[in-house]
This record gives C-alpha cells, structure tokens and sequence, in this order.
C-alpha cells in the first residue's frame, strides 16, 4: 500500500492547515561541499573527522563520514528530535526521492530500479530470497565469496529443492589473468544454472571479477533460453562501489547489490538494490514496502521505520564522491594501493595476495608476513599507529585500503612500520 493510505489507516495524518505549517528542509546545494574545497586531495581530507596521528588503512570496514554528509545526519535528527511525526510527513517522500535520484546519477541507471536497503547483506538476502528459482536449478557461486552470499543461497536450495554449486576461480597469491577467471566459472555454467552469485571485489583477497567480461560471457550462455530458465547475474558490490569508475551498463550485470558506508563514505546502515527492469521481473519483494509498487526498486524496499536521518543523509554521499569525480578518484585510490603494493614487494618476507595489475584489483590490498599471524602483524602495526585490518576469513591475510582521504606520505610511513614487524 501507499505510505499516505498507510498512514492514515493508523490514524497518523494531519490537517492541511497544519502540515502547510511544518517546518520544511530545504535541499538543493545546502548538501554540497564548495568545489573550492575539493579541487585538492588536501582539501578532501579537510571534510574528515579522521584522527591526525593514525594512518586509517581501515575505513573500508565502516566508513568515516564527510562534512556534507554528517551536517545532514545532524540536521535531519534535530529535525526529528524536535517534532517526529510532522518532520517525517513533511519531508520522507521528498528526501527519499533525493537519495534515489542521486544514485540512479552516480550509477548511470534509473531511479525507479534502485531499492533501498540497510547493507550488503541485507540487499543479499532480499534479493535471493525473492528470486524466482525452481527445483532442479542451479545456484552458482565461488569459493571466494562472503558467507552473506553462501548463507543466503543455501537457504534459498533449501526452501525451493534448487542446488548450490561453487567453482574456485583463481589460487590466492599466484598469477592469474581476467580470461583464465572467466573460464573457470562458465565451466561450472549449465543450462540449469538460473543464479550466478559473485563478488566484485573480494574482501578475503582483493581480487577484483572482470564482471563486464563475465556479463557477456553469459550474455552468449543465455541466448535462446526461456525468461525463468535464464542464469541471472548477481553482483556483491560493496568494495567497487565508490572505488571504481563504472556504470551498471559498464558492468552488465542484472543485480547489484551493495552496501553505502564503506568506500562511498555513506551515512552507516544504508545500502541498496538495483536491478535491471527484466531482471527485477523475476523477483519478489521479500518485505512489504510501504511505498507501493510504483517501480520494481519501491516494490523492493522494505517497509517499516528506518534509520531516516542516515538514509536521508545518503544523497549528500553520493554527490560528494559526483562532485570529486568518479574518475578521479578510482585514479587516486589506484594510484595509493599500486604504492602499498610496490612497496611490499620490496620486503622480501612479504608475500602480497592481491594481484598487482589494475585490471583485477581496487583499493584493497590483502598480505601476509612470514613467521607472524595476521593478528599479530595488524596490533603490532597499531602500536606503532597504523590502523590495518585482518581479513575474517579461513586462511585469514593482513589487509589494508587507502581511502580517498590518504596521501602518499601515510602509505609511506604505513610500509616503513612494516618494514619494522
């Protein structure tokens, strides 16, 4: 059902008189940071909070907000604080609007295609939930892949009689190529497979899918298949997403799903769903919306009272990185983690994980120490005021990720502490 029909089934609306009396906010540049401030990489890091004395390899976990971002998070919760109900009617559909316009430029894609969700995983489960799978299909997927996508799909076989598959694409830390990846997954390909679940960037390695090559590599796989027997492409993007400069048409893929607070910086607790318009045919909404079925993405997003001053604030995320320049910063977040990558292949008791070519990896870049656990090696570098990651898998690497905020001098001084483990 429509929010309004919602609401006043529940006895919540309002008189005219009184709602032309609420206090609206006013959007438009307010959200913007001055092109001033972002024409240098200095400049950018000014619109962070972050701690001057640490180096941050680690805000790809949870992101650190910019200005922009946090002065609408601040604005919209006073605004909430201070008269809830009137607040929330007065401005959800515009603001919600916002955020949806705003990604469908930052994506290249149509705001009506786009649900809104909390996280990657809550995108995930949404969305394998909802998918049209019959007994006897085929749900691939790798080995590389986060257990949010694992999970999700075992209990989609589990509930429509369908089978879960994985094929291993590469070995982590030895030499690979974009052609030899994608061979190894249409190898696992059959005319049962309905759903491809893969990952853009793997958070286990680094490593990063040639999605386009692999979107017309199933391109050809589907040609003559009937709608429901078609294999879906369905893309984790979360350590993509605000990394790489690409459009959903660049990738190809039919389903993108992704967190908003890692690498875009978004307000944390947002994500969202896009889908193309016949892909977003063979799902069904696994939540009520409260926003009606006006578009496959409003048919999508769950209903239910959010987090609205962090979902709100999210358009604001996206015109930042709009603002900076997409092309911009893939160069700048290429440029610092090909640095982290040379400069750990001079350490001879380094072995790097990550492949070293652009053309299969972003911002992360994942290693191992010889002799010390990545425990050890992520709280050594602590101490000496690096703040790295290690990653939460089986076997588990040190990771790190300059973000958009870093300069060559913390990456400099983040190998020099490695080179002192």
């Amino acid at each position: 059902m429509e929010r309004r029909d919602f609401l006043v089934r529940t006895g919540l609306t309002f008189a005219a008189g009184a709602l032309a009396s609420m206090p609206v906010w006013v959007g438009g540049d307010e959200g913007q940071a001055s092109p001033a401030a972002l024409r240098t990489w200095k400049g950018v890091r000014s619109q962070f909070r972050l701690r001057a004395d640490l180096v941050q390899m680690g805000t790809f976990l949870l992101a650190s907000h910019p200005a922009n971002v946090r002065e609408a998070i601040s604005r919209h919760r006073q605004g909430l604080d201070r008269n809830t109900v009137e607040y929330l009617h007065r401005n959800e559909a515009r603001l919600e609007a916002e955020v949806l316009r705003a990604a469908a430029a930052y994506l290249g894609a149509s705001a009506g295609d786009i649900a809104l969700t909390d996280s990657t995983t809550m995108g995930l489960g949404l969305l394998y939930a909802g998918l049209d799978v019959r007994s006897g299909q085929e749900l691939l997927t790798s080995d590389h892949d986060f257990f949010a996508t694992h999970a999700a799909l075992a209990t989609k076989a589990e509930r429509t009689g369908a089978v879960v598959r994985r094929v291993r694409l590469y070995e982590p830390g030895t030499e690979t190529s974009a052609q030899a990846i994608v061979d190894r997954l249409m190898a696992g390909v059959t005319d049962r497979t309905r759903v491809v679940a893969l990952t853009w960037v793997h958070s286990s390695t680094g490593m990063k899918l040639p999605v386009r090559r692999i979107a017309d590599a199933l391109g050809a796989a589907n040609a003559g298949r009937d709608p429901r027997d078609r294999a879906l492409l369905c893309i984790d993007g979360v350590h993509g997403l605000g990394v790489e400069d690409a459009t959903v048409g660049q990738l190809g893929c039919d389903f993108l799903v992704s967190g908003t607070h890692k690498w875009l910086h978004g307000p944390r607790g947002t994500g969202l769903v896009w889908g193309k318009p016949d892909a977003w045919a063979a799902a069904s909404p696994t939540i009520p919306s409260f926003t009606g079925a006006a578009s496959p993405g409003a048919a999508n997003t769950p209903g239910g009272f959010h987090s609205f001053e962090h979902r709100w604030a999210l358009a604001q995320a996206f015109r930042f990185h709009q603002q900076i320049g997409k092309a911009r910063i893939e160069a700048r977040i290429h440029g610092l983690a090909t640095r982290v990558k040379n400069r750990l292949a001079q350490m001879p008791e380094i072995r790097i994980i990550t492949p070293v070519s652009p053309e299969l990896s972003a911002g992360l870049v994942c290693f191992e120490v010889a002799g010390r656990s990545p425990a050890d090696v992520v709280g050594r570098l602590r101490a000496m005021k690096v703040v790295a990651t290690q990653t939460p898998y089986n076997p588990s690497y040190v990771r790190v990720g300059p973000g958009l905020f870093n300069t060559t001098a913390e990456v400099d001084r983040a190998m020099a502490a490695v080179t002192r483990l």
